[in-house]
């Protein structure tokens, strides 16, 4: 695909564990500049509600692949396993298995040197999405 980048990141912001606080709402502002890039994968976040419904996204951009948010790295709790794999299911409505890639909402990154959560909480989250990852695969393929 000539001309195509891999993929796009939006991020809402790492900021603060307060959900309140931070960027709200779903991506259907962004979806008409969203359909014009030319990107292979959109990394999206939809780990938490404030992200809307996947359905947004899913019936503008399933020609695409979706890097899939769904753990929260400003909370402290760790997602059951079980959690990863709904959301996960939600967005296959309207994503093939190899469409999907799971990832962390934002990532475990630090903003301004102050991280929002500590290294063995975010390992056992990846953890987490690992063995939902391997559920997944199982029951769906790719």
């Amino acid at each position: 695909m000539t001309g195509v980048r891999t993929g796009l990141h939006v991020c809402r912001g790492n900021w603060s564990r307060r959900e309140d606080v931070l960027l709200t709402g779903d991506y259907a502002r962004l979806l008409p500049a969203f359909e014009a890039m030319r990107v292979r994968q959109f990394v999206l976040e939809y780990a938490t509600p404030r992200a809307g419904d996947i359905a947004v996204v899913g019936e503008a951009l399933a020609d695409r692949e979706i890097g899939l948010g769904v753990v929260n790295p400003r909370t402290a709790e760790v997602e059951p396993v079980a959690d990863i794999v709904a959301r996960a299911e939600a967005a296959l409505r309207w994503f093939r298995p190899g469409q999907v890639a799971l990832n962390p909402d934002c990532g475990f990154g630090c903003f301004a040197n102050r991280c929002v959560n500590d290294e063995q909480t975010a390992a056992a989250k990846l953890r987490a999405m690992a063995s939902a990852a391997r559920e997944l695969r199982q029951k769906h393929g790719a």
